[in-house]
């Protein structure tokens, strides 16, 4: 059965809210902090309109500054940080003095699927509007940046003319959707989750219901054995499972998320058939809508109402208030049979085929890149493509006779199909490049820590993960993975304010849940990492036991040992 997580969450505690919570289900309906005044004076959604008719043919100067950084999100558009701003100024300038008159905009990909045409239009609009721009995240997405508001019309006009969209792809909404990227073709797969995440977003995704939550709301369906889309740290996620007398179905589970108070999602107990899912999400989701904390952005997230509840309470007022019927109980997943969960490599579908996955340097790639990757897709396969939610890609419905080549041309564009565990390991935020948040770099830095540790440990075979994160909000996962780097300013040996990280070691997901462990004191400059890292592997190397894995070592290590 599936572990229970280390380190997951403090014991619940009774917490007497008081009437300022801003709980709509509560009758509280006045605003209390100047978010969400904003949503209350307009839907995010309508800022579309304005784009369209005056932004884009006025300009940047023309923007209201409640759409440029509040409504914009709801369209997949941040502005992005004004470069040569050092990570020392990011907390001390305002936003104006941060931002650059350019935009991120985030491309929602639900699932992770994608058609070639889809992939082609992804990469023209990367190389027409966004200086060849397109990284990959965490969440199955793709980014550009440098995109100007003048353009955003044109952008939306190709994506939409191929079914892709911005809708919601930020904001205090539903936001992109995870699903698993071999949903439908994979052996072992226990039930497809597409059509239930396709119906999903189908009826929601735009629907003014659920455009305005207290927060973020992010959503994950996979019938996977693997666990491939970190449903443990989503705020509703369905896991494929068999019910010994129902069948194949899903799992529910609420309340995960990382940020700076993280907490794992718990299991509600229920099984849910794929035909109630979507029902099913609309409830939970109406649970946030109505019962979440709008006082505190900063305790607006669903864990938080969770935490208060309990899962026992939120399963009652789900059945009792929003679905007005009982859930049937059903099992816990059950632990992955193997370490990775990325789909890396090649491996045999369930007709036969096989579908091969591919690991670009820490989602980083390019509009070129994407239409060099549709080509062999067209040429190799079906022309179906998917993002993973370890910034990593596969091609899908690649016959036998035409893996090898396929791996070939791969491997000439750096695109590695039996990648390093370091390669395969590392994921990186967008960072200082781009973000108005972050303190340090982190594209450049995890690309060239790739290569440092390939050079340095060419042996090391093990499954180990690396996630970098340019500030504390934890982007890039960083409590949950083997060595985790948030991004701060440290002092060198020189007493210099100089870009560095603090460590966290030993966070996992899937075979033993917890989150990563902080050594006291123990933070490392930019320029110091690769010798730590190396030093710290080499340890867990000498002190494994047989079998034991980095984060199972972490736990139990000495401080001077993981120093």
């Amino acid at each position: 059965m599936a572990a229970t997580p280390r380190n997951s969450a403090a014991p619940r505690r009774k917490v007497s809210r008081h009437r300022g919570e801003g709980q709509w289900a509560a009758g509280h309906f006045t605003p209390l902090n100047g978010n969400e005044q904003l949503k209350k004076d307009d839907d995010g959604l309508n800022v579309r309109t304005r784009i369209e008719t005056i932004y884009s043919k006025r300009g940047f100067d023309s923007i209201d500054p409640n759409d440029l950084r509040g409504r914009f999100r709801w369209w997949g558009l941040y502005t992005q940080r004004r470069p040569g701003i050092d990570g020392g100024r990011t907390g001390v300038l305002e936003p104006e003095e941060l931002e650059d008159e350019y935009f991120m905009m985030r491309v929602r990909i639900t699932g992770g699927r994608l058609t070639t045409e889809q992939l082609r239009a992804i990469g023209e609009v990367s190389e027409s509007y966004a200086r060849g721009t397109a990284d990959i995240t965490d969440r199955q997405n793709i980014q550009f940046h440098w995109v100007r508001v003048e353009d955003v019309p044109a952008i939306w006009e190709r994506l939409e003319s191929v079914g892709l969209s911005t809708t919601e792809a930020c904001g205090d909404c539903p936001r992109g959707m995870l699903g698993s990227p071999v949903a439908g073709v994979a052996e072992d797969e226990i039930i497809d989750g597409t059509p239930a995440l396709d119906e999903i977003a189908r009826r929601y995704i735009g629907d003014p219901r659920f455009s305005n939550l207290p927060r973020k709301f992010k959503t994950a369906v996979s019938g996977s054995p693997l666990l491939d889309v970190a449903h443990e740290i989503n705020d509703i996620s369905f896991v494929g499972v068999v019910h010994p007398e129902h069948g194949p179905g899903f799992d529910l589970w609420v309340g995960g998320g990382l940020s700076t108070n993280p907490r794992f999602g718990v299991r509600l107990g229920a099984w849910v058939p794929e035909a109630e899912v979507p029902d099913v999400w609309e409830g939970v989701t109406s649970i946030f809508r109505d019962y979440g904390y709008r006082r505190l952005r900063n305790r607006a997230r669903l864990k938080f109402l969770l935490a208060d509840w309990g899962p026992e309470k939120f399963r009652q007022v789900l059945e009792d208030e929003y679905l007005h019927r009982k859930l049937i109980d059903g099992p816990a997943p059950e632990m992955p049979a193997q370490a990775w969960r990325d789909h890396i490599g090649v491996h045999r579908q369930k007709d036969g085929r096989f579908y091969v996955g591919f690991a670009p340097r820490v989602g980083r790639l390019d509009g070129s890149l994407l239409t060099k990757i549709a080509e062999l897709a067209e040429g190799h396969g079906s022309g179906r493509v998917s993002t993973t939610v370890e910034q990593k890609m596969i091609i899908l419905d690649v016959p036998r006779d035409r893996v090898d080549s396929l791996v070939e041309s791969l491997e000439a564009l750096d695109l590695r199909v039996n990648p390093s565990p370091f390669r395969r390991g590392t994921m990186a935020c967008t960072g200082i490049e781009f973000c108005k948040l972050a303190i340090v770099e982190t594209k450049e830095r995890g690309s060239d820590l790739i290569d440092e540790l390939e050079r340095r440990l060419p042996e090391f075979e093990e499954p180990v993960t690396i996630n970098i994160n340019g500030c504390p909000n934890a982007c890039a996962r960083i409590q949950t993975a083997d060595i985790g780097l948030k991004g701060q300013l440290v002092t060198d040996a020189e007493g210099n304010q100089v870009g560095g990280y603090q460590v966290h070691l030993g966070g996992a997901l899937g075979l033993e849940p917890s989150f990563g462990r902080k050594v006291r004191g123990l933070k490392v400059t930019s320029e110091e990492l690769p010798d730590y890292i190396e030093r710290v592997l080499r340890r867990f190397q000498a002190e494994r036991e047989d079998g034991e894995r980095f984060a199972a070592w972490a736990a139990r290590a000495s401080e001077e040992a993981l120093s």
